[in-house]
């Protein structure tokens, strides 16, 4: 019987006892909207005043944070493949075409607050690396004499500032602002002349999302 009311007493301490918010060796999850700003600019188009754009796109984004201690991490951000349209005012063209490209990015972060606080801000620096697939030209851009295009990866910095609110039980609301420095080299021919063009993308990423630590 005492073993009994033991058991019970140890049970209702342990459900009594507030949750830890980010102790160290959690595993956070998050997953929601992922909206890509690019901050673009580029060299000039074959000597003109012209320049390329890229425009800006939604998809699911997901982060996985491991707590190396209460207060430092290191996150991975993912997403689903970005899609973004791709113009220039050169010629009178506008939309040329389109592209993919995945962002990877893995983070160190330093979270504000105790394990204890139900609010966690933080802010974190990193390495952003950035693949472009799928290059396409459409119908406009090769009837004008565009043809073979393709970006190169990039490689950058990054940072981010974000923060969780605990609402349930290691259930969490997030929102979060990244930057990404990325940078590329735009090959492509005109005619059977073939031209390069540095591209700056630049983009700010501001995600909205649901957590979970475990």
């Amino acid at each position: 019987m005492k073993k009994t009311m033991s058991l019970i007493a140890m049970m209702a301490a342990a459900a009594s006892s507030p949750a830890l918010a980010h102790s160290e060796g959690d595993i956070i999850v998050r997953a929601g909207a992922a909206y890509v700003s690019p901050n673009d600019s580029s060299d000039k188009i074959l000597n003109s005043q012209d320049e390329f754009s890229i425009d800006s796109d939604t998809q699911l984004g997901l982060t996985v944070g491991y707590m190396i201690t209460d207060n430092f991490s290191v996150e991975l951000l993912a997403a689903t493949p970005f899609k973004h349209a791709i113009s220039t005012s050169f010629g009178n063209l506008g939309d040329i075409g389109e592209t993919k490209h995945l962002p990877p990015t893995l983070m160190v972060q330093y979270y504000f607050g105790t394990k204890d606080s139900k609010f966690r801000p933080y802010v974190g620096a990193g390495i952003n690396y950035t693949t472009f697939f799928d290059e396409e030209l459409n119908s406009n851009a090769q009837a004008n004499g565009l043809s073979d295009l393709r970006l190169e990866d990039s490689w950058g910095l990054a940072a981010n500032v974000g923060a969780d609110y605990e609402v349930y039980d290691n259930w969490y609301v997030n929102g979060s602002i990244w930057y990404a420095d990325i940078d590329t080299e735009a090959s492509y021919k005109v005619g059977t002349d073939e031209h390069k063009t540095d591209v700056s993308i630049d983009p700010w990423v501001f995600m909205i999302a649901v957590g979970y630590s475990f």
